[in-house]
């Protein structure tokens, strides 16, 4: 304690805890990355990217629907209801207990929110994988969240973009977690069926299960940059092979040169990337279903039927064959 705080009225140290307090009042956010204090307001009008280093520190589902859906306004679609504890889980507290406590944290139901608005007046449904839910982890609940952002894609006939952050499977469940990339599979399948776009963004950290199924079946790949994205941690993969791995190893720019990640997108232009995508996918708006009056249809491809002539020497070749 220096000399300043010793003589600091109690009444203004009070004031000052209070204003640095709370996400709400919070005055100084300290940057994980390079440690430089930056103003929260400050923080917020760059989307929590870091002004000194570029580091895209994690933000919620609402801060991310109010910077890509137009003016800020979309709906939210709810989850369906799964099963709170199908394995009756319990480590070194109760499973449903676990669920309550971060349902109160994150003000959410699961890992995942859905909601639904216009990019660029295109509608679009976006799912957003929460990694302050249990670390994204995919369970029953987030499976069912997946199928209904897929369901409401289709009967809406609007693309799907999911922002994906994940530790994997929820071990919590079991089995039941991993039956969930199958199912995750089906509901890109459906959506892709219907002749809509689905857009994976890649967020810091994509991994496991998650990485296994829906985020690496996009009709196109974004990162944020600095993502860590794989199966396995570089960690195990190192201690496995009994190799040091390369410099940026299953980071979003090293993945993007080797192929794997189309392109990597920072924050603040992420909705010019994506609604220039969205609007290409969507013919400017038309459904991806139905043929615009300006565009002429591709011919049908069929095999014309031979005249009489042609079949009767196909017919005397293969006699003669036959002799």
């Amino acid at each position: 304690m220096n000399w300043l705080s010793n003589i600091t009225p109690p009444g203004i140290k009070k004031m000052l805890r209070q204003l640095d307090d709370g996400n709400d009042n919070k005055l100084w956010t300290k940057c994980p990355n390079c440690g430089e204090m930056v103003f929260h307001k400050d923080l917020e009008a760059s989307q929590h990217v870091c002004p000194a280093c570029n580091h895209h520190m994690a933000i919620g589902a609402a801060e991310r629907f109010e910077a890509l859906f137009d003016d800020g306004m979309w709906d939210k679609i709810e989850l369906p209801d799964v099963v709170a504890d199908p394995l009756k889980f319990r480590d070194e507290k109760k499973y449903t207990d676990r669920l309550k406590e971060y349902r109160r944290k994150t003000g959410e139901k699961d890992a995942l929110t859905i909601g639904a608005g216009k990019v660029d007046g295109v509608n679009t449904i976006i799912a957003v994988q929460n990694f302050a839910f249990m670390g994204g982890s995919m369970g029953m609940g987030l499976g069912e969240g997946i199928l209904k952002a897929a369901q409401e894609a289709v009967s809406r006939k609007a693309p799907l973009v999911i922002f994906t952050a994940s530790g994997g499977a929820r071990m919590q469940e079991g089995i039941l977690s991993l039956m969930q990339m199958p199912r995750t599979t089906i509901a890109v399948q459906m959506v892709k069926e219907a002749g809509l776009p689905y857009i994976v963004v890649l967020t810091h950290p994509t991994t496991g299960g998650v990485t296994a199924s829906y985020a690496m079946l996009g009709d196109v790949h974004l990162a944020e940059p600095g993502a860590l994205i794989g199966f396995a941690g570089p960690r195990v993969i190192e201690q496995t092979i009994r190799e040091k791995l390369p410099e940026g190893f299953q980071r979003a720019e090293y993945l993007n040169e080797k192929g794997m990640v189309d392109m990597v997108v920072p924050r603040p232009e992420m909705k010019k990337t994506l609604s220039g995508l969205l609007r290409v996918f969507m013919r400017h708006g038309v459904k991806a279903a139905e043929t615009p009056d300006n565009v002429t249809p591709l011919p049908v491809m069929t095999t014309p039927k031979p005249d009489d002539a042609e079949e009767a020497s196909n017919k005397d070749a293969l006699d003669k064959a036959a002799e």
